[in-house]
């Protein structure tokens, strides 16, 4: 009687020999390839060498050596079909059962110091052809390329109930060989100079950090992802303290800390439902928070703090006094005694989700928006920081100069129709996703309260018409940045002028949906 046969080769060993063990008291034999041969073997267990099965060596520095009839036949042969068994049979080759294959280290190799060649040389032919190959034929084999998977498949086997489970095993092989072939397209998509919005299609390979216990209402589910390629992001985040994150927390989060990685060194910005509702620079973190928090009060509460430079205990102290609450504070660092203070405060410290990640960094990632039916991509929204230019006869002062770019560093992370009212160091009012872009000023304007005389506003796109001039002017505001771009610009720079107004245009629109 022929012996059941499993093919084992794997490039992460975890749990191997336990499964080869497991495989062998239920009567399996054993093949495998290379380095998984030696580790059964050092482990005592019988294995018989590809190149037996096959009676071909290994060639081209290992670059075949399962790519033959004898291992595909033996995958891809459907044992209960007779002309298959027959052929089988004559060219003297025997069924496998069982498949465990993970691939080259392809990602690891990428993502830390590397030739080309060592790239290439980290593709995988033969695994993901084996992989493929046992998963079509998943009634016959039971492919399996997740070590953790092993006792489930061991189980099954013992009370042959592999039926229901040989399904899920090809599913999962499937994602595995095109997550894998993800991370090599867009690898060479990247040296070619080919655009992931540019390409014929897109292959993203993502892995799941974390589920979710629902996505942005409690009907729908969700996860947090992480994209290998990239170099930093939430997603890598080290919680440090507080409750499981949610869709909205990360959503949030995220938001909070791209706005402040693009303010001066000690600022805070604190995010509430997409969109800022504080930001400010003070003489210490502490202080920043304080003058954050104050733009708005009754928004802060349950909102995400984030911070450009590490959280010390003054700034600790701040968050947990009495009358606060947020959800999330994200940092590149926490002071030990900053930590302490979140855990040890009653109430809601308790709870804080505290976040140590590395800053944002300026450079271009894929937005991808899910719609029905498909998607929509598009580069991230990046400033290039051109040089603006001061339209109006009225030069703005430096002091007012400064609070410009404060502020027009913060408009662009509120949502369209975006306006913003502060000074150099402090964001005073928002009006945020108006249909029309007057009441944006209007609402930011009546936020800012008596603070907004002699203030600055930045508006993330041009003003079709004079009218929001005309409304900041009455306000007090002294001075305006905008993209321009207008057909009425000179309209609206005339009003400016007529109003005492100094206003920059900075050419750069910064629309966000």
């Amino acid at each position: 009687m022929i012996r059941p046969r499993a093919l084992l080769s794997t490039t992460n060993k975890e749990g191997i020999v336990q499964f080869g063990q497991g495989l062998i008291e239920l009567g399996f034999e054993l093949i495998s390839t290379g380095g998984t041969a030696v580790t059964l073997r050092a482990a005592g267990l019988e294995v018989i060498d590809v190149s037996e099965v096959t009676g071909s060596p290994e060639m081209l520095d290992g670059r075949v050596k399962t790519l033959h009839p004898k291992i595909h036949g033996g995958l891809l042969g459907i044992t209960s079909n007779p002309d298959h068994v027959a052929t089988m049979q004559a060219a003297g080759i025997v069924p496998i059962s069982v498949l465990a294959v993970n691939l080259y280290a392809f990602e690891k190799t990428v993502t830390g110091e590397h030739t080309f060649e060592d790239a290439i040389e980290s593709i995988d032919i033969g695994g993901p052809a084996m992989i493929r190959a046992a998963a079509k034929n998943h009634e016959c084999v039971a492919v399996v390329v997740d070590p953790s998977h092993y006792v489930t498949v061991l189980e099954a086997l013992k009370t042959d109930s592999m039926g229901p489970l040989r399904r899920v095993l090809a599913a999962h092989a499937y994602r595995h060989t095109a997550y894998y072939d993800s991370m090599i397209s867009r690898y060479l998509s990247d040296l070619a100079g080919i655009s992931e919005t540019d390409a014929e299609t897109l292959t993203l390979g993502f892995k799941r950090v974390q589920p979710f216990r629902y996505g942005e209402n409690p009907h729908q589910t969700g996860s947090l992802l992480v994209d290998p390629l990239a170099k930093g992001g939430l997603p890598r985040a080290e919680q440090l303290w507080g409750k499981e994150l949610s869709y909205n927390n990360v959503n949030d989060a995220c938001g909070a800390y791209e706005l402040v990685a693009d303010l001066p060194l000690g600022s805070c910005a604190i995010i509430k439902h997409g969109n800022p509702c504080g930001a400010a620079l003070g003489a210490n973190l502490g202080e920043s928070y304080n003058l954050a928090r104050s733009s708005d009060t009754i928004s802060a509460f349950g909102g995400i703090a984030a911070f450009n430079h590490p959280v010390n205990a003054a700034a600790a102290e701040a968050m947990t006094a009495k009358g606060n609450f947020l959800e999330v504070v994200i940092a590149p660092g926490f002071e030990d005694e900053a930590v302490e203070i979140f855990k040890t405060r009653s109430g809601w410290g308790a709870d804080v989700r505290l976040l140590k990640a590395p800053l944002p960094v300026a450079e271009s990632f894929l937005s991808l928006k899910g719609i029905r039916g498909g998607a929509i991509v598009q580069t991230s929204d990046e400033d290039p920081r051109p040089e603006w230019r001061i339209v109006t006869d009225r030069q703005p002062t430096e002091a007012e100069m400064a609070a410009l770019r404060f502020q027009w560093s913060v408009v662009q992370h509120v949502k369209s129709n975006a306006i913003v009212v502060g000074n150099a160091t402090q964001l005073l009012g928002v009006g945020a996703g108006q249909m029309n872009r007057v009441q944006s000023v209007r609402l930011a304007l009546e936020q800012a309260g008596d603070a907004r005389v002699g203030a600055a506003l930045a508006s993330d796109a041009f003003f079709p018409f004079p009218d929001s001039i005309e409304v900041a002017a009455a306000a007090g505001i002294k001075a305006i940045v905008q993209p321009g771009g207008s057909k009425k610009d000179p309209d609206v720079i005339a009003a400016a002028n007529a109003l005492g107004i100094a206003m920059c245009m900075t050419g750069i629109r910064h629309f966000n949906h």
